[in-house]
């Protein structure tokens, strides 16, 4: 992983970690039930960049290696993770 996007995401995984404990005193003083969930959406979306910028870096770096590679095995096994990864993905929406 390159530094620049490692040092991203671990910033935006902190800055998520905050607005958790955040939600915690949110919880822990009976704010709004509407409020409490707003930052938790928040915190979703946030998440979800980061996974954005994860897998990006993983079809940049893996993906384009194996698929570069001359081992049949190893292309069809990071394909495969990708299906299998966006099949659990689309079983948590149902």
């Amino acid at each position: 992983m390159q530094l620049a996007i490692k040092q991203d995401i671990l910033n935006r995984l902190r800055s998520i970690e905050g607005h958790v404990r955040g939600i915690e005193r949110m919880v822990e003083d009976d704010d709004y039930c509407i409020d409490i969930m707003k930052q938790i959406k928040a915190v979703q979306k946030a998440l979800d960049r980061v996974n954005t910028l994860i897998l990006a870096n993983h079809l940049q770096t893996c993906v384009t290696d194996a698929m570069r590679s001359q081992d049949d095995n190893e292309r069809t096994r990071v394909i495969d993770e990708i299906i299998a990864l966006f099949d659990a993905s689309a079983r948590l929406t149902r």
